[in-house]
Parts: structure tokens; C-alpha cells; sequence
């Protein structure tokens, strides 16, 4: 095209999910602010690979743009592990005020350096369990459930500690692995469950807000800083408008999900997150820690 800078976003969920809303709403803010002369494109659903390789993307310049979880970016560095304890947010504003205060930005900004230019929190929002075998109603039901968890020790350590069997695998893998039966069970966020059709596969909903999942949005740092700073400026603009965009997405999709999931089949169920919490304590204990791998006390 004619466009000075045309850059390429990936991510590996539904176009219809918020992620890809707010990509698309990126772009439009861009080739808006620039008249044209940078564009961003935005593949969706896996299409240029899974997190890890988008972020391998990123390093080598076959991507320019991504968000992501952050479990994948404990290889980088230890700050974005904070992300991974179970139960450290209470609610969805808390959450927000964390990221968008000086130690968000502090962690968003801790790979700059090594490859992934922090630009905005974009948000996936809190994990729910599904399964097929029973309603999760206390820490017990998970006992033997095979489920799937993403890539992240303390993801899987929060499982093993509750009895459940955690399997990691990449997000592309996962409809057709519980559809076969191969897994019983996987979590994630509400958006996610529905834009993905898991309700077609899993039978239970349990509303157990587990874990809380932000999402950074990255640009690669070469591409980056071959940009004009007007360029990056609007670039960093866009990036923060489409996070407000993105996340008011999100709040309009999950006032409507229970229900919709429900209407879809689902059986929902609402837990005490008081057991929840006591039986993932040893998880805190053994994950924080000035040790690599470790959550900073500080943090």
C-alpha cells in the first residue's frame, strides 16, 4: 500500500472478541490521527500463531503488534507474574487501578528492552471454570478433573493444590480436545467462553473469578524505533484509547454473558470464594520470594 508504516497485529482468539474490537478500533484511531500513512491489519483467532510464537513475532519483525496473557512473558521477566496469583483481585475497578497506576506501567514497560514495547493494558478479564462433570461449588469438586490451564506454573500449581489435573495447551488446540473428551474442564474469562462457543462442548459454568487476566498490548521495539516520533506518539494514543474502548467492550459483554450463556445451555452456578481462597495458600507461599520465578513481595 502507500502507507508509510504498515504494520500487522496478531492474537490468538474470535474476531469477535474484544481483543480484536479493540485492535480494529486501534487501527481506524491510527490511519485516522496519520491520514493514512500508518495502518495496522489484524489477524485474529490464531491465524499467525500461538501467544508464544506472536511474541517470538515480535523479536524477529513477522509481527508488529500483539496482546497477549502474561503468563507467557515469565521467560522475560518476573514482573508480570503478580498477574498469576490466584484471587489477588477482588474486583474488576481494583484490577484497573492497579494497571493503570505507576506499577502497572512499571511492569508493562519491564521488556521494553528485550523486544515488546508496552503500549496499553488491554483486558481478558476474570477466569471461570467450565467442565463436564460436575458444578465447581468448593475447592473439592475440582479433585480429578482434568483441566486445562495455560503455560504458567503458578496456573498449574493452583489447580494441582485443589486436586484437579492441569494440563497446558495452547488456546488453538483446546475446543477440540474438550469436545474428543481428552480434557474435562478448562478456564477463562466469560468473553472468552462465549466468542470460543465452549457452551456447544462444556456443559457447567462456575463463576469462581480464579484468576484475573490483563492483557498487554505490544509493539515490537525494532519496528518501533525505526517509526518518526509523531508517528509513535499516535501510535501510544491510539493504543490508550483503544484499551478505554476495548475494556468498556468487555463490561457490555459481561453484563449480558450469564445469562446468554445460560439461555445456551449452560448450568451456572455462583461460589464462596472464602474455601477458594484457604486452599490456594501454599501457593502464595511457595510462589512468593526474591528467587527467579517468584512474585517480589514488593511487587
Amino acid at each position: 500500500g502507500d502507507s508509510e508504516y504498515a504494520m500487522i497485529a496478531g492474537d490468538t482468539l474470535p474476531d469477535t472478541h474484544p481483543y480484536n474490537l479493540g485492535l480494529n478500533k486501534m487501527g481506524d484511531l491510527i490511519k485516522e490521527k496519520t491520514n493514512g500513512a500508518v495502518t495496522l491489519d489484524v489477524f485474529g483467532n490464531s491465524q499467525l500463531g500461538s501467544e508464544r510464537d506472536l511474541i517470538e513475532g515480535l523479536q524477529i519483525g513477522s509481527v508488529q503488534v500483539t496482546c497477549i496473557s502474561t503468563a507467557p512473558l515469565a521467560g522475560f521477566t518476573d514482573m508480570f507474574l503478580v498477574f498469576d496469583l490466584p484471587f489477588i483481585f477482588e474486583t474488576t475497578e481494583q484490577a484497573r487501578a492497579v494497571m493503570d497506576s505507576e506499577v502497572g506501567e512499571q511492569i508493562l514497560h519491564s521488556v521494553d528492552e528485550q523486544g515488546l514495547v508496552g503500549l496499553a493494558w488491554f483486558e481478558n478479564g476474570f477466569r471461570q471454570v467450565t467442565n463436564n462433570v460436575r458444578p465447581i461449588e468448593k475447592p473439592e469438586d475440582l479433585k480429578g478433573i482434568k483441566i486445562r490451564t495455560m503455560e504458567s506454573p503458578i496456573h498449574m500449581a493452583s489447580f494441582s493444590v485443589m486436586g484437579a489435573d492441569p494440563t497446558p495447551m495452547a488456546m488453538g488446540e483446546l475446543f477440540t480436545a474438550l469436545q474428543q473428551g481428552t480434557l474435562d474442564a478448562q478456564e477463562n474469562p466469560l468473553a472468552i467462553i462465549d466468542t470460543n462457543k465452549f457452551y456447544e462442548i462444556q456443559k457447567y459454568l462456575s463463576m469462581t473469578s480464579h484468576f484475573y487476566a490483563p492483557a498487554p498490548l505490544f509493539v515490537s521495539t525494532d519496528y518501533f524505533n525505526t517509526m518518526d516520533e509523531e508517528s509513535q506518539e499516535i501510535l501510544k494514543e491510539s493504543a490508550k484509547e483503544a484499551a478505554a474502548y476495548e475494556r468498556q467492550c468487555l463490561d457490555d459483554m459481561n453484563k449480558e454473558l450469564q445469562g446468554t450463556l445460560a439461555d445456551d445451555g449452560m448450568v451456572v452456578n455462583e461460589v464462596d470464594k472464602a474455601p477458594f481462597k484457604e486452599a490456594v495458600q501454599s501457593v502464595y507461599d511457595e510462589y512468593t520470594g526474591t528467587n527467579a520465578g517468584q512474585v517480589n513481595p514488593d511487587i
